[in-house]
């Protein structure tokens, strides 16, 4: 185990060529490194159904949170990294991305739709505090008067409360906030970087003081580890002033697998084997499967289980069936464009 890291390998991705092998023990601590990317496009777009929003901005790739389930470790594949300790110690930075969403806004033809920043990396991991990319981009948001969401599970976006205000006083931003565990000796183990449980139920209540709509999410749901939690953390969550609630179970696409079994056998040896048979009776015999609609929740008797839980402890809440309004499009003010040369 290496101490403020979510795990312990290294992996090779899955479009690794070459694969370096060190005989050197694991080091006791591991510095993060941060490198700068110009980025060539900023949002990118999905048509998956069972997603609630088409657009999105990851301004930071890996994330220095380091939490072990995390769905994104594989995209650092791409990178020609591994999905391990590279996906939380080396950090890529979009230090273009407030200019480039200003000349994207500016483009001929664009058309104003809700933008969720945050949908893979945390937009508020440790490098924010100074990077202040996250702060920027909200800047052009709030500038131009178009609709933007959020989804963190860290205190500094307390930061930004001012910024997150002024949008919600015109109806043009909303925040989730994922709560994990309300235990900190599970947190650390799990997200040995993000902040801890009374930190986020804070982070509720201030937003939604300010009138900034807040989801909350319990997320992911994880058999045997933090499931006895759920009712707990939306009772909380909902006392803080939460607006509506979700949840996801957890994810295993691609190199996690392997990770995250890795993570079980070392910190809950005892209770591995029936996590992962959980998880293959959500997923029909496998340990993951991507097909839309039940990759999020799975399906089966333990699916139909979790489901029931949350939709009785949010009645008890009294949360069920809440639906935030949506955020506006139509206040949208394209940049000026400079003028022209004249050419005489």
């Amino acid at each position: 185990m290496i101490k403020g890291r979510g795990v312990s390998d290294n992996p090779a991705g899955r479009f690794q060529t070459i694969q370096v092998l060190h005989d050197d023990p694991a080091p006791a601590s591991l510095a993060t490194e941060y490198r700068s990317e110009t980025a060539k496009s900023l949002i990118t777009s999905n048509d998956s159904p069972d997603v609630p929003f088409r657009h999105s901005i990851n301004p930071y790739r890996g994330c220095e949170h380091g939490c072990s389930y995390c769905f994104a470790r594989p995209t650092h594949s791409y990178l020609e990294l591994s999905p391990g300790l590279d996906f939380e110690t080396k950090i890529i930075c979009k230090d273009n991305a407030v200019s480039l969403l200003q000349q994207t806004f500016s483009k001929d033809g664009y058309q104003c739709e809700p933008v969720v920043i945050g949908s893979a990396t945390d937009p508020y991991q440790p490098i924010e505090k100074t990077r202040r990319l996250t702060r920027g981009l909200l800047e052009v948001f709030l500038a131009h008067r178009h609709p933007v969401g959020l989804i963190t599970k860290s205190g500094l976006i307390r930061r930004d409360l001012d910024i997150l205000a002024a949008l919600a006083g015109q109806q043009l931003v909303s925040v989730a906030v994922s709560v994990t565990t309300l235990d900190n000796s599970l947190k650390t183990r799990l997200e040995p970087r993000a902040s801890n449980g009374s930190t986020r139920l804070a982070v509720i209540r201030e937003l939604s003081a300010a009138g900034v709509p807040v989801t909350a999410l319990f997320a992911p749901v994880i058999p045997f580890i933090n499931d006895d939690e759920m009712e707990e953390v939306i009772e909380q969550v909902a006392e803080a002033g939460a607006q509506r609630a979700g949840y996801v179970m957890l994810r295993l696409p691609w190199e996690l697998k392997e990770l995250w079994q890795g993570w079980l056998a070392e910190h809950y040896p005892d209770r591995a084997g029936r996590v992962m048979s959980v998880m293959r009776d959500l997923h029909g015999g496998r340990e993951y499967q991507s097909s839309y609609f039940s990759r999020q929740t799975g399906r089966g008797q333990w699916a139909n289980l979790f489901a029931q839980r949350f939709e009785i402890a949010c009645r008890r809440a009294g949360l069920e069936g809440h639906e935030l309004p949506p955020l506006r499009t139509d206040l949208f003010r394209v940049p000026s464009k400079p003028d022209q040369l004249v050419l005489w």
